[in-house]
């Protein structure tokens, strides 16, 4: 075993675990013990020398890659229960560790190179996630595929109770007033959110997307549902817009455009928004300032993606012109709905298993897991900005939104 890579390990661990008691089981059967003794307690061990050496230079990276390849195990216990003590000590004090610190600052310099997500690498990095084999998002998603933030008002929802309220809570912002509105959705997924805003609200839904699986997906379920003279999807980047709609929603897309693109994207939203149009985006974001992408998320699961804070959304968004009418954070929403598709995920494991390999699930889980624990001990939320192009388009109070959402609810029977 070499030394001074346990020392580099070392030293980022007694810096970086404070609260609660990771055991650490070294290569060579040695055994170190980090933290406050309480809980919560968990136990970790790295295999070989190969492991050691990479956490030792860059742990943000290496830890996934060490646990997709088996170069380090939990021990008695879950790696879920290894990442939340971790997470929830490295979330509070990371700028504490030299190297996390320096690989941060590092990747946030460089923000302009890895987020320049023009037209061709935006379709690379949409099919590297979202092309995958679709069978898998119906292994641990609802029945209607939402891959978003669902909403869970009382907070003992079933997932798929938690995923319609969503869309209620969404439709209720775009106050759909009347039928026959024309409503763009932009990154519309396996459709199910312009297929509710026909069926339910009357609306005419383009839904466009750069995900060649989605879209095929997408048109079928129209097709099967009978809404497809109401509902059309395309394959399409934003910026190739060229019509003018009532009302633009977004979900779970945002975190996809990069910040060097912001302005851009809402110069879009505004030139394609009606004059007394209504615009709503849904976006994951951060509470405590501007950062960077973990390198292993960036890596394995979203090349190019990020989650601003809000402070940098704004000053982009009020360059274009666009009024901002209402601002919503979702705080602990995201976790409990990666939580639902974390079991979802374990139940269905042999199935995905046998879709791809042994390795494809540890990453999935790995991703599972640390998403679900940035929103629930890291600073991960989500947002919902209202928009408009007139400050005189909405109704001078809130009101309307819950009135809408309450009554769409009640005819539903969740409420």
């Amino acid at each position: 075993m070499n030394w001074a890579f346990k020392k580099l390990v070392e030293a980022t661990l007694s810096t970086g675990i404070r609260v609660g008691r990771l055991t650490l089981a070294w290569p060579d059967g040695s055994r170190t013990v980090y933290g406050d003794g309480g809980e919560p307690q968990a136990t970790l061990e790295i295999k070989d020398d190969a492991a050691l050496r990479a956490l030792a230079l860059n742990p943000a990276l290496a830890f996934g890659e060490a646990y997709m390849d088996g170069g380090i195990v939990a021990v008695d216990c879950s790696m879920h229960e290894v990442l939340q003590l971790i997470m929830m000590n490295v979330s509070r004090w990371w700028n504490d560790v030299p190297v996390l610190r320096w690989h941060t600052r590092l990747h946030q310099a460089l923000r302009p190179i890895l987020q320049a997500n023009g037209a061709q690498r935006s379709r690379r990095n949409v099919a590297h996630h979202y092309d995958l084999n679709g069978r898998l998002y119906s292994l641990f998603l609802d029945r209607d595929r939402q891959y978003s933030c669902a909403y869970f008002p009382r907070g003992d929802e079933t997932l798929e109770e938690a995923q319609a309220a969503k869309k209620r809570h969404i439709a209720a912002k775009l106050n759909l007033d009347r039928p026959g509105l024309r409503v763009l959705d932009i990154g519309s997924g396996w459709g199910g959110m312009a297929l509710t805003l026909a069926r339910d609200y009357g609306a005419e839904v383009t839904g466009i997307t750069l995900s060649e699986e989605q879209l095929h997906a997408a048109r079928e379920r129209a097709s099967e549902a009978g809404l497809d003279d109401r509902v059309s999807f395309e394959l399409m980047d934003y910026r190739n817009l060229n019509q003018q709609f009532d009302r633009i929603v977004s979900v779970g897309m945002f975190e996809h455009v990069g910040v060097p693109n912001y302005e851009e994207f809402f110069l879009v939203i505004k030139r394609s928004l009606k004059p007394d149009g209504v615009a709503v985006l849904h976006s994951i974001g951060r509470l405590e300032g501007p950062s960077a992408t973990n390198q292993w998320i960036s890596k394995y699961i979203f090349p190019g993606g990020y989650s601003p804070a809000l402070s940098e959304v704004l000053c982009p968004l009020e360059k274009s012109g666009l009024i901002t009418t209402d601002i919503e954070i979702l705080r602990l929403h995201y976790a409990k709905t990666i939580a639902h598709w974390r079991f979802r995920f374990a139940a269905n494991r042999d199935a995905i298993s046998a879709l791809y390999d042994e390795r494809f699930c540890r990453m999935f889980e790995f991703y599972l897991s640390i998403s679900e624990l940035s929103f629930r001990v890291g600073d991960h939320i989500n947002f919902q900005i209202q928009l408009t192009r007139d400050r005189n388009t909405l109704p001078l109070t809130r009101d309307y939104m819950v009135e809408n959402e309450h009554n769409r609810a009640f005819a539903a029977g969740d409420d």
